[in-house]
């Protein structure tokens, strides 16, 4: 009787790994990319600064919920900080994780 893994038929590596280089306009792509994240990045600034005044506005003036949404913008505003800050980093870390794989 044959061992179970040669009778069943197992997953075949096709043995595909990410090459730098591969595809003309790759660093285009790169420039366009960073680009995306910097653009990102100065929107986020705009919106914590409005979301702070709003909320420094709604404080001195009374308004609870103007108070409320520039809280809700600022803490929306720095997580989306970082993210982007933080997005190079994470798709690494898991591309190395899944690199692991066997």
């Amino acid at each position: 009787m044959t061992p179970l893994a040669d009778r069943l038929h197992l997953a075949f590596d096709p043995g595909i790994t990410p090459k730098d280089g591969g595809l003309p306009g790759l660093s285009v792509l790169k420039d366009v990319v960073s680009s995306i994240n910097m653009f990102g990045i100065i929107a986020v600034v705009g919106a914590l600064a409005v979301s702070l005044a709003v909320w420094a506005w709604g404080h001195h003036t009374g308004g609870h919920q103007a108070e409320a949404n520039g809280k809700k913008g600022a803490v929306v505003a720095a997580g989306a900080a970082l993210g982007l800050g933080a997005a190079n980093g994470i798709v690494a870390f898991f591309s190395a994780l899944g690199s692991q794989v066997q």
